[in-house]
């Protein structure tokens, strides 16, 4: 069986809330989550991200079957019918000129997640050996930890953390990155923007969900440490548990 949460918030220095997320459990063995972090300004940035969920999960509805028979190919079009919206407002509304988001998206079908991801948002694997980030973040110092010019821990400092290589609505064809996680019973997956992983280590995320107490509370109890770290950019998680 599987359960889920999901909990946004703009943070305690941004004026608006440019996250946005989706999670939905449709059976015991299937479930849908995603986030978005959108980006462009005050104005555009929740548009982006707002409009990718739609986009994603009005896809998703009319795909019922192909969930459980093809979910990389639901993955897939979602992404795309995602960035196709976000990529025409951002060339047809002034207002919203250059602005695009972020995307992590997973579907859970019997106990294995079918992933996608474009921007630096992640998808983290919660068992009893630990945690391990299943996506990859398409960064610049992501790239320059894959060259050996930083390490993990420099990257994590870096001025420049937050300036991604790839995003939802900038181009006319995104590229995403897609992966597949085995889910074994009392597993969790983690979804989340880059404002809870750039103030909360995998080490304080992976405590707080195996051992932090209830599972239906642990989004917030992950707000709450990162509100009272200053919260600088906006938080969004998502989690699912197999029982």
């Amino acid at each position: 069986m599987i359960r889920a949460w999901g909990i946004t918030d703009q943070g305690k220095v941004r004026q608006q809330n440019q996250d946005a997320y989706y999670v939905e459990v449709r059976s015991e063995d299937l479930a849908v989550g995603l986030v978005c972090d959108g980006m462009g300004g005050a104005r555009a940035g929740n548009v982006a991200s707002l409009l990718a969920v739609e986009q994603f999960t009005d896809t998703l509805h009319g795909l019922p079957d192909e969930l459980r028979e093809d979910p990389e190919a639901v993955l897939a079009q979602g992404m795309a019918a995602a960035n196709a919206a976000v990529y025409h407002r951002s060339h047809t509304d002034p207002d919203c000129w250059g602005m695009g988001t972020t995307m992590v998206a997973a579907i859970l079908v019997e106990g294995r997640a079918y992933l996608l991801n474009v921007g630096d948002s992640r998808a983290y694997h919660i068992a009893d050996t630990g945690i391990e980030q299943v996506t990859r973040d398409h960064s610049l110092v992501e790239d320059m930890v894959r060259r050996g010019d930083l390490t993990p821990e420099e990257a994590r400092n870096h001025p420049q953390k937050n300036l991604i290589t790839r995003a939802l609505g900038t181009e006319e064809w995104a590229r995403p990155d897609f992966y597949r996680q085995h889910l074994e019973g009392g597993s969790c997956l983690l979804l989340c923007s880059d404002g809870l992983s750039n103030v909360v280590s995998d080490q304080e995320l992976f405590y707080e969900v195996w051992y932090g107490g209830d599972r239906s509370e642990c989004c917030r109890r992950l707000l709450d440490i990162a509100l009272s770290r200053g919260a600088p950019d906006n938080v969004t998680c998502v989690l699912f548990e197999l029982e």
